[in-house]
């Protein structure tokens, strides 16, 4: 798991881990507010269940994003080089940008879930 880390790129693999950090540390926020019922506000509640929808669509652009930078740096890397490259070297070199995307839609995945929970939750308290 590290070296899929270090393999997608330190910079973005840790943008992608703090936007999954507060992605779990919003929904916990929110989750003891709806489950113990100290809801005050459920239009603030609301716009915090909604952060964490945004934060994961965030995570799925920074992801493409990061792959994008990496495919245009390996690609002006071959054009410089000029020398025969072989396939295999080429699909790493996919396969290692897909790396950031994979996470980021991940953590989408996840936002969603947890972001489907809790406004559920949210209505049934509401009822």
């Amino acid at each position: 798991m590290i070296e899929f880390f270090f393999n997608g790129g330190f910079v973005f693999m840790g943008i992608l881990t703090l936007i999954l950090l507060f992605v779990v540390i919003i929904s916990v926020i929110v989750a003891i507010s709806i489950f113990i019922q100290k809801i005050n506000n459920t239009d603030e509640t609301l716009r915090e269940i909604n952060y964490i929808r945004s934060a994961g669509i965030f995570a799925v652009f920074f992801g493409i994003f990061g792959q994008l930078i990496g495919l245009f740096s390996a690609f002006k890397a071959i054009k410089l080089d000029e020398v025969d490259i072989s396939y295999s070297f080429i699909t790493e070199g996919f396969r290692i940008s897909m790396i950031t995307t994979i996470y980021g839609i991940l953590i989408f995945s996840f936002s969603m879930l947890i972001w489907f929970v809790l406004k559920k939750a949210l209505e049934k308290i509401e009822l």
